[in-house]
């Protein structure tokens, strides 16, 4: 485990979302100028500025996209519906792909209108991995499964904590289907620290960590709430022990910060960089 603070910085990543009033080349340049070597993009502004052109605009400026988001939203009963999303999420595996990263986020949707099945809704997410874990490797892509904070069960996530996550990753090979650590989504689960545990690699297999992202836990929250996450530092999640345990199950990859919150979008986006490199170097370091 490495606290050299170079080494660590390298690692820094910036979502895409973080700094939305950016638009793609604004992001592109915005973090080449900043030292900022990797990038976590987001389908719908991707899409509309053009996968390859996208992927190219990104390499020429020396960066690497850290991640694709998102797919998922596996957990619809309707036989069309759920032949749609496993559609639109093999075009999101051809995009990663194109782009050039090996990481796909998956937030796996909530309960279907009039439901109260938790359970069988994760099985759904389970048929849906099962589906397209193979697809994905072909093309070198690994699915990040992500937990959501419990809020967000009924209508965007039914995976809450790492461990139901993990319970389902851990029906596929590792390298194939992974789980991504999100600070603002797992702070205030006290089992967390077994869970990054059991995260880790072993025998040779790579860690089912596939993404690490921070975002800090701040109140009140915004009516809404999904735009309510921290600046780093803010709130009420220690960082550096997220960034340390991660580390320990064996995960050396990319740092993203995605941060959702309107104040910083109405900044200047060189900054709000600015100020998430020092709060990096301060409060993750």
């Amino acid at each position: 485990m490495s606290d050299d603070p170079s080494a660590l910085l390298a690692r820094l990543s910036l979502n895409q979302e973080t700094v939305r009033q950016w638009s793609l080349p604004e992001l592109a340049d915005g973090c080449a100028r900043a030292g900022v070597r990797g990038v976590g993009l987001w389908r719908a502004p991707v899409q509309e500025y053009g996968v390859r052109a996208a992927a190219r605009l990104v390499r020429d400026a020396g960066l690497r996209v850290t991640s694709l988001c998102r797919g998922g939203f596996f957990t619809a009963t309707d036989p069309g519906e759920r032949a749609a999303a496993l559609d639109d999420n093999r075009a999101a595996v051809d995009e990663a792909a194109a782009l050039g990263t090996d990481t796909l986020v998956l937030v796996s949707g909530g309960l279907p209108a009039g439901s109260r099945d938790l359970a069988g809704a994760r099985e759904r997410i389970a048929d849906a991995l099962g589906e397209l874990a193979p697809y994905a490797a072909e093309r070198g892509v690994r699915l990040a499964l992500e937990p959501l904070h419990p809020m967000y069960a009924a209508d965007r996530c039914v995976v809450s904590t790492l461990a139901q996550a993990l319970d389902l990753a851990e029906r596929f090979p590792a390298a194939q289907v992974g789980v991504v650590v999100d600070t603002y989504h797992l702070w205030w689960d006290d089992t967390v620290g077994a869970q990054l545990a059991r995260a880790g690699g072993a025998g040779g297999t790579p860690p089912r960590i596939a993404a690490f992202q921070l975002a800090d836990w701040v109140t009140p929250l915004p009516a809404g709430v999904l735009l309510g996450r921290g600046q780093l530092g803010d709130g009420s999640v220690d960082l550096r022990w997220f960034r340390q345990r991660v580390e320990a199950a064996g995960y050396r990859g990319p740092i993203e910060v995605e941060i959702f919150q309107p104040a910083l979008w109405a900044r200047d986006g060189a900054e709000v960089l600015a100020e998430i490199v020092d709060r990096f170097r301060t409060h993750v370091g």
